[in-house]
């Protein structure tokens, strides 16, 4: 016969392996944000204002889209992660290729927090508001 102890212990054990596992599996089940559409943003840096249109495409985590500025156009690729999101435009600037680095997180279905590193000299922060 077990003793009130053991079986304390071994339902003390149960439990607690089942409230830790609620929290992996709620992360691992958060769904990816869905971002596709046009997004806009105006920001300083250090070759004077820039402004962007960004067209995103989003598959599954997967990221395709194109950006338009004052300074070009090129491609996007990239993914989502949850409310993260990182791509990677490769622009032509003035004859130079220039692999520019965006990190995000978004904020709401209208609002993406970025930062981005051109070609691993820095770069700027700014937000990206969502066109209807």
């Amino acid at each position: 016969m077990k003793s009130l102890a053991m079986l304390f212990a071994a339902a003390t054990m149960v439990t607690t392996t089942a409230v830790a596992t609620i929290p992996v599996a709620a992360i691992a089940a958060a769904p990816t944000a869905d971002i596709g559409g046009t997004w806009t943003a105006s920001f300083d840096s250090q070759v004077g204002t820039q402004t962007y249109t960004y067209t995103f495409e989003v598959a599954g985590e997967t990221l395709t889209g194109h950006s338009k500025s004052n300074f070009g156009e090129s491609e996007l690729t990239g993914n989502v992660d949850g409310d993260k999101v990182t791509f990677v435009e490769n622009l032509n600037y003035q004859g130079q290729a220039l692999a520019i680095t965006y990190t995000g997180q978004i904020v709401s279905a209208d609002e993406i927090k970025f930062s981005r590193d051109v070609a691993g000299q820095g770069g700027e922060e700014f937000t990206a508001t969502r066109q209807k």
